[in-house]
């Protein structure tokens, strides 16, 4: 069944003289913004303060990062903001080093069919939770939601020997195939954006001789943009950070093949002194760096649609 946003009631007074009315906003609304903009001018310093020094305690880690890439071997852990000796020939030794474009370049790859398969999958579920109505329908959507409910740790193995069967371990296609299932959390968020659209819409379209997969492609996809940005993101830099599942199954192939955790993490063992590295962890710190860099572009390219999906998803909490 479709749902409808109301809006919030209005009270309405009358006044004493007749045919004159009052509208009085409800309580709750007033302090809503009261809380979020604050109107003397003390309290608007004191709130931009406090915005300031959590921006500030989250750039730090970031701006440690930038500092340490540009420090020589001795001086990387010291904790100086600023370095007492800048090595900017950091950046181009670490190509040298390491083979960190190849490592980016799997990444990426990865990253695009994972969070491209389980956003149409999911979307494609999704709406079939949405739109049509059949016996059983809200059971099996809950055993879907369930699923949720299990830990990683109790799937990691049978999910290992399946891929062991299909002999496709050390290939990426372990690292997005599952993804062409869907994904219950996604699943239900694009469900929540599917029943905010009207329904009118589904009907009237069924009337000119739509499909079902007409429906879907021509009016669900293009009304639910924000929602599916907003998988998309979501799995594309959990896909990014994803270290468990590359060390798994790729860890026993070529360094080549690594993703870029997995070499990050193949880099920190290569430099480390009890390995028989020389602590050349700057290197380590610009690799780092450097791959930050496409969560980072994809984010700007993308933020306009994120923060229009959170929204819109907030209304209908």
């Amino acid at each position: 069944m479709s749902q409808t946003l109301r809006p919030e009631p209005v009270e309405v007074e009358r006044e004493k003289s007749p045919g004159t009315f009052t509208t009085t906003v409800p309580t709750r609304g007033r302090w809503r913004r009261r809380l979020h903009q604050p109107k003397s001018l003390a309290g608007r310093i004191v709130l931009n303060v406090i915005l300031v020094l959590f921006g500030l305690l989250f750039l730090y880690p970031f701006v440690w990062l930038i500092a340490a890439s540009l420090k020589p071997r001795g001086e990387v852990f010291d904790n100086a903001l600023i370095p007492k000796t800048f090595v900017p020939e950091n950046y181009v030794e670490v190509w040298n080093q390491l083979p960190l474009l190849s490592w980016m370049g799997n990444s990426i790859a990865i990253a695009l069919l994972a969070a491209g398969t389980v956003a149409i999958s999911s979307s494609i579920v999704a709406f079939g939770f949405a739109y049509f109505r059949f016996p059983g329908r809200g059971l099996l959507f809950g055993l879907v939601l369930a699923t949720m409910m299990l830990p990683g740790a109790v799937t990691m193995i049978p999910i290992y020997l399946i891929w062991k069967e299909t002999g496709l371990l050390g290939t990426w296609v372990p690292l997005w195939g599952m993804n062409l299932f869907g994904s219950a959390f996604y699943i239900f968020l694009q469900r929540q954006f599917f029943l905010g659209l009207p329904r009118e819409l589904f009907e009237a379209a069924r009337l000119d001789g739509a499909s079902a997969w007409g429906l879907f492609w021509r009016i669900a996809m293009p009304l639910s943009i924000p929602s599916f940005v907003i998988v998309f993101l979501f799995e594309f830099q959990a896909s990014w950070n994803n270290l468990q599942a590359a060390l798994i199954y790729l860890n026993a192939g070529s360094v080549d093949q690594f993703t870029a955790p997995l070499g990050i993490a193949y880099a920190m063992t290569k430099y480390s002194p009890t390995a028989g590295g020389h602590g050349d962890y700057q290197y380590v710190m610009v690799a780092s760096l450097l791959v930050t860099l496409p969560m980072l572009i994809l984010f700007a390219f993308g933020q306009r649609s994120f923060i229009e999906g959170v929204a819109t998803q907030g209304r209908k909490g």
